[in-house]
């Protein structure tokens, strides 16, 4: 074994002893301008690679405009741009500030935030929270009265309530959560249903011990709970982002430890390559859309969801979640072919998130991008897709661009030597 092998095969396995070590517990809820590092009140964060606002098209660039506007920063559209253009309003990458987007992942600083402390690592990890069921939401490049409305009723009634909660637990470990939401038919992206009526119990006996104080608010989050069964996917990829981050950084590590979506492109970041990310082109998508629109309608404008598929969620765990056919198309005999898939482009084993369908066996984990180029086999990514105009307009299944694979074993080669 060369040098450089044995290096790249002993970083790996750190990587996977990371990411199985890591320790997810939800510490806080707070404004992001409080706890994100290096947020201002003059910042918006969104999805996808660092990027100059000139960048920025479409419908992520809308949502920018929105988020300003939303946040107080412009009085309307056209004071939003020009504030934009001219620097007084700055924008942000998710990934570059511990956070992580949801599509277009507009943060702004009084936004709440969950607050995700990895304890075996001491690292942190943020999201904002899901904004509901209704089709048009910022995050999907939405606004009007009703999206700032249900922003406004995230920041007064469902955070504080929230917190109430977590402070009296002291904490709640997500992990334990996420593992047994697995077992139960989640893969904690585009299905999150027993993740969040877990999360739900964890906090009940908390939210009655507030109930005589905050009866009002309690009783409102409760509702919003019960409705949204997506809820704990914010939490999810809170966890995951600490989780992966814990796992960068490490020299000669080939593990692909983000994925990201901008309106240019997707891209990765690799454990042994910190600093850089690697563009390509879009994603190519399977998609199950809402009744009334066709592919024509589908617009990128950002998505970082896909944290959940770097430590073994999501389309790594697909055969846990057979009835994400209705939600995304496909067929479980196809949901199991892509699943056993991952095993082939992975350094390893999830031992937290174990799938029934394959025998308990532990989800495929760690995206080795040289096993990729290796395979031809890209990475399986569930999400929800925007469309023209804003609001969502379906799911589907994605498989990353090989050619983002191919720019990081260039930059890996370069850097580390070998073939």
């Amino acid at each position: 074994m060369s040098k450089t092998a044995e290096l790249r095969a002993k970083a790996n396995a750190a990587t996977l002893d990371r990411l199985n070590a890591a320790d997810p517990v939800l510490v806080d809820i707070k404004p992001a301008g409080e706890v994100v590092p290096g947020m201002t009140p003059d910042m918006i964060l969104t999805s996808g690679r660092p990027m100059p606002w000139r960048d920025y098209v479409t419908g992520q660039r809308q949502a920018l405009i929105y988020g300003a506007i939303f946040e107080g920063l412009a009085k309307d559209e056209a004071d939003a741009v020009a504030r934009l253009d001219s620097g007084k309003i700055k924008v942000g990458a998710c990934h570059e500030h511990g956070c992580v987007g949801s599509v277009a992942g507009i943060y702004t600083a009084s936004m709440p935030v969950f607050v995700v402390e990895n304890r075996a690592a001491g690292n942190r990890g943020f999201c904002n929270f899901y904004e509901g069921a209704s089709r048009k939401r910022l995050n999907y490049g939405s606004y009007d009265d009703t999206v700032h409305q249900a922003l406004i009723h995230i920041e007064k009634v469902l955070a504080p309530a929230i917190r109430a909660a977590v402070q009296a637990a002291g904490g709640i470990p997500l992990k334990p959560i996420m593992s047994r939401a697995v077992h139960m038919g989640d893969e904690l992206h585009s299905r999150n249903t027993a993740g969040s009526v877990l999360f739900t119990r964890e906090l009940t006996p908390h939210f009655l011990a507030l109930y005589q104080k905050e009866g009002d608010k309690i009783r409102q989050t409760l509702e919003f709970l019960q409705q949204n069964e997506y809820f704990f996917l914010r939490l999810g990829m809170a966890a995951a982002k600490s989780m992966a981050d814990a796992a960068h950084g490490i020299e000669g590590s080939s593990v692909v430890t983000a994925m990201t979506i901008s309106c240019r492109g997707f891209a990765i970041r690799v454990g042994g390559l910190a600093g850089e990310w690697f563009a390509g082109p879009h994603a190519v998508v399977e998609a199950q859309l809402f009744e009334g629109f066709t592919k024509d309608d589908i617009e990128w404008i950002g998505g970082e969801s896909h944290i959940t598929e770097t430590v073994g969620l999501g389309g790594f765990a697909q055969a846990a979640a057979f009835s994400l056919q209705k939600y995304q198309g496909g067929s479980a005999e196809a949901m199991v072919k892509a699943n056993a898939g991952m095993y082939g482009i992975t350094v390893g084993e999830s031992a937290s998130f174990q799938i029934p369908y394959f025998g308990y066996r532990g989800t495929p984990t760690g995206i080795d991008l040289f096993k990729v180029l290796e395979t031809g086999v890209t990475p399986v990514i569930d999400g929800g897709l925007a469309g023209k105009g804003g609001g969502q307009i379906g799911a589907g299944i994605l498989r990353a661009p090989i050619e983002c694979f191919e720019a990081a074993a260039a930059a890996y080669t370069k850097r580390y030597g070998g073939k």
